[in-house]
């Protein structure tokens, strides 16, 4: 098997609304989008996100009327603290505050405007307990 591309594809309410705030905050590009479909990207991310709307008729009827959750969608950064300010700047909330784990992981997170968990994160071993 040759793997050509990766995306994590995640259904939501409002695919314009989830599109936007990763183009406003997190600098993604929107490649293609139609009514219910959005596909972002980021040339440093190595995946592509696609959006789905809820309820679409091309979708599997077990997957159809599901929203996404339990999900997150996380990004290593260089600068955690530095991102983590400019979102503060920037007026998104932050739903979990940066938090050190004991493997030597920081991270925090925030929610999409349809609940989608963004985690930003570093590997900082070295200030691990």
């Amino acid at each position: 098997m040759k793997i050509t591309s990766s995306a994590v594809t995640l259904n939501v309410a409002d695919v314009p609304a989830s599109s936007s705030f990763l183009v406003e905050h997190f600098g993604f590009t929107e490649d293609m989008a139609a009514d219910g479909f959005a596909s972002l990207s980021r040339p440093d991310t190595g995946m592509n996100v696609v959006f789905l709307r809820r309820g679409l008729s091309t979708l599997p009827d077990h997957q159809r009327d599901t929203h996404v959750s339990g999900t997150a969608l996380a990004f290593v950064v260089d600068d955690v603290e530095g991102e983590l300010a400019r979102l503060e700047r920037e007026g998104v909330s932050i739903a979990m505050p940066l938090t050190p784990e004991e493997w030597g992981e920081r991270a925090f997170q925030v929610l999409d405007p349809n609940g989608v968990i963004i985690q930003l994160l570093d590997w900082n071993a070295s200030t691990a307990s």
